[in-house]
């Protein structure tokens, strides 16, 4: 019966796993506004006047806008600029409206949020490591 329950009740976008505030990124932002307008990247992209995989290097935090793009693209989705860079001001609807879903979506993107966290801390001390390393190479004069 709890599976059904389940099933039946809706689930918050906190719990799917796909945005929350507290682990937003740039892009993760630029992402949730352009969905929060309805918009798909090929029309951000016209809107701005960029190049659609332009969009997609900005969501996925592969590069960021210029200051003039910034600009531009907070006044095209409708949040202030200082919530784009940051996560503070006026933004997209906050992330425990409820957002129906399949509960085996929610769950794989859940468990993506989860590797992306593990890979980011594994990515940090596997840097602290290869310092280390090259400390001691140094320090051994190899």
């Amino acid at each position: 019966m709890a599976e059904q329950d389940t099933l039946n009740r809706p689930q918050t976008a906190e719990a799917s796993g796909w945005y929350s505030n507290a682990s937003a990124t740039f892009g993760d932002r630029v992402a949730a506004a352009r969905e929060a307008r309805g918009y798909g990247q090929a029309e951000l992209a016209r809107k701005l006047g960029v190049k659609q995989r332009t969009i997609e290097s900005w969501e996925d935090d592969i590069t960021e806008p210029r200051a003039n793009k910034l600009n531009m693209m907070a006044g095209v989705l409708n949040v202030s600029l200082m919530w784009l860079l940051n996560g503070e001001g006026e933004g997209v609807a906050d992330p425990g409206d409820i957002v129906e879903g399949a509960p085996d979506v929610s769950e794989m993107l859940a468990e993506m949020r989860r590797l992306k966290a593990t890979i980011a801390q594994a990515g940090e001390r596997l840097g602290a490591l290869e310092k280390r390393l090259r400390r001691a190479l140094r320090d051994s004069g190899v």
